[in-house]
């Protein structure tokens, strides 16, 4: 793929990973700057690609369209997070989520008994046992989408949740928004929002969009699993899905984490 000079600015995330934050900074740089901003589905092709102007895209799932990520004009930035953070993560925002854009959370399952997703998870005995089934459940679909992307694109930037929560500074944030193509006085407005929605920075001094924020975040740590994740749980998952922790670049052997692990239960 010939790079052209960037137009086409495309925020993919994954379920957990930071959407929320994303998709607010974004969102806010988009007013701030003038450039449209939408949300892509698969199916919308090049729906929401001007023939000229700039735009924000934004793909929760990071599914966007192949002829969207093989535009020459587009840039990617996408971003991932230690899928065992993810699933704890998951697990307690699906036990108690209302948003209606949850909608898989309240929907009758023939195979859950006509039980919704939700309602089955609240009446499992213990974390453990939910755990697991969200482990088997919407996390197995979101982790697949993460192992599914392609790391090597030309396009593409690389973000880690991680790496983000550790940017009190900004100057990392700061070299993604000029890898996406932005102009330098759109990028100080980037950082300077990145800083104002991240929990370390305004989000910590409690700004007005904190509450929406704390809707969607419960604990927006790093490396939760080391205390959070029961041992059952941990074991189970790297049996399961050790090899794919190699794969995206948390662990360097699918099993040795466990040593890791500080939950007795």
């Amino acid at each position: 793929m010939e790079l052209i000079a960037p137009r086409i600015f495309c925020v993919g995330t994954h379920h957990k990973t930071g959407t929320i934050w994303m998709r607010s900074v974004f969102r806010a740089l988009a007013q701030a700057i003038g450039v449209a901003d939408h949300i892509v589905f698969p199916a919308s092709g090049l729906k929401f690609v001007p023939p000229s102007d700039r735009v924000f895209l934004f793909q929760w799932t990071s599914r966007f369209p192949q002829a969207v990520l093989d535009r020459p004009d587009a840039r990617v930035l996408h971003v991932i997070r230690d899928p065992r953070d993810v699933l704890l993560s998951g697990m307690r925002y699906h036990l108690t989520s209302d948003h209606a854009e949850e909608a898989f959370l309240h929907e009758a399952r023939d195979d859950l008994g006509g039980q919704s997703y939700q309602q089955h998870l609240a009446q499992l005995p213990d974390d453990t046992a939910r755990l697991m089934f969200e482990m088997q459940g919407k996390h197995a679909e979101t982790l697949a989408d993460m192992l599914a992307w392609d790391y090597a694109r030309p396009n593409g930037i690389e973000a880690r949740y991680e790496d983000l929560m550790a940017d009190t500074d900004c100057r990392g944030f700061r070299e993604h928004l000029r890898n996406l193509g932005l102009t330098e006085p759109e990028v100080e407005r980037g950082m300077a929002l990145f800083w104002q929605m991240s929990l370390f920075g305004g989000q910590a001094k409690g700004t007005r969009a904190k509450a929406r924020m704390a809707s969607h975040v419960s604990h927006g740590g790093v490396a939760q699993w080391r205390d959070l994740l029961p041992r059952a749980v941990a074991e189970a998952y790297a049996e399961t899905h050790g090899a794919a922790l190699v794969q995206l670049g948390y662990e360097d052997h699918p099993t040795n984490w466990l040593n890791e692990v500080r939950h007795a239960a």
